[in-house]
């Protein structure tokens, strides 16, 4: 199957305006990071700064395999979707680069944070364990979308 067939069938790609609003109403994706076997894949929850970087905390500190690896990683790629039905879907892939944010910018990212949805445990384990604020600063972008109706039901 070629793009022109998917198009055919209603998958648009998304501009750049696009790609901000869907970041913007979204909170979790899978961060993929690189290793020698292949991508380390992990979920996650972040903060979208509504111009070029997403921002998520780790807890744990060095011990976890997460942080060793996003501190080796040059390169990393996220992956944002939302489904409705297989007929209605969008996703979002990102490339850039990945840093630790100084703990002292760390108040000026409270808003973006804020809107980080996290499980209830984690909230508890941030105000108990080692923390690690993230930069993805995003150099690439591509977003797919469809809306389309199922096989039969085509507007006349």
């Amino acid at each position: 199957m070629t793009i022109d067939t998917l198009e055919a069938a209603g998958l648009t790609h998304m501009d750049d305006s696009d790609i901000a609003a869907f970041l913007s109403n979204q909170r979790v994706g899978v961060l993929g990071l690189p290793t020698e076997s292949g991508p380390y894949m992990i979920p996650l929850s972040f903060g979208y700064d509504g111009d070029s970087s997403l921002y998520f905390t780790f807890i744990g500190g060095s011990a976890s395999r997460k942080q060793r690896l996003t501190e080796a990683a040059a390169d990393a790629t996220v992956l944002v979707y939302k489904v409705e039905s297989m007929f209605h879907w969008e996703s979002v892939l990102l490339q850039g680069d990945i840093e630790a944010v100084p703990e002292s910018e760390w108040a000026d990212l409270a808003e973006v944070l804020d809107g980080a949805w996290r499980p209830e445990v984690f909230e508890d384990a941030i105000k108990d364990d080692d923390v690690t604020i993230y930069r993805f600063h995003i150099d690439e972008r591509e977003g797919l979308r469809h809306a389309g109706l199922p096989p039969g039901f085509e507007r006349e």
